[in-house]
């Protein structure tokens, strides 16, 4: 498969390393794909975490206005007094 072009012998590869050195570039191109989509999936879900802070933080403030600064149990609902420090040191921050 030799072709002669300007008095140059250019040579080919055989048409199967042909194949396999586009099998490995299209697998590459695959993956890079893939995590371009995976990025974009990240991205979006870095905003809806944000966003679903934001909802949290202010869903706080309702618990807060409605029984005052305590301590609520995630798992059962129960709430509980802050522990003295806590308090002492909330109202150090804010003087």
């Amino acid at each position: 498969m030799n072709k002669e072009v300007d008095n140059t012998i250019m040579e080919k590869i055989s048409e199967e390393q042909l194949k396999e050195l586009q099998g490995h570039v299209n697998k590459i191109n695959q993956a890079q794909l893939q995590l371009g989509g995976l990025e974009s999936q990240k991205h979006s879900l870095l905003h809806a975490v944000v966003s679903m802070q934001t909802e949290l933080t202010e869903f706080q403030g309702k618990l807060e206005e409605e029984y005052g600064k305590v301590s609520i149990n995630i798992q059962d609902g129960s709430i509980a007094p802050l522990p003295e420090e806590n308090v002492e040191d909330e109202a150090d921050t804010k003087n």
